[in-house]
């Protein structure tokens, strides 16, 4: 099965929300359609960001790159409840390189 990684910047949290509140929309959101392989939180230029990999069922190579980029804006979707977001990268694992989708 192909791998994929999206990465969102966080710009703020809503009022009302922690911060766990962030990773878990995003987790629960991603996980409704896909095995989610990892999940952190990283600083990238002083940005907090959310890097999720996860696993797309293999079918043909651009309908995977389809369903990884719908399943993203969807996973941002449920993050923007509880946050402010940024920039939304898919990324594919490609032989043993991450290349955007």
């Amino acid at each position: 099965m192909p791998s994929f990684q999206t990465r969102l910047k966080i710009t703020g949290l809503r009022p009302g929300n922690p911060p766990e509140s962030v990773m878990e929309a995003a987790v629960e959101a991603l996980g409704t359609r896909h095995h989610v392989e990892s999940h952190q939180l990283q600083i990238a230029g002083g940005v907090p960001q959310l890097n999720l990999r996860f696993l797309v069922e293999a079918t043909e190579y651009s309908g995977e790159n389809q369903q990884a980029r719908e399943s993203a804006a969807m996973m941002r979707d449920a993050v923007e409840r509880v946050a402010l977001t940024g920039s939304l990268s898919v990324l594919r694992r490609s032989r043993g390189r991450w290349a955007p989708v």
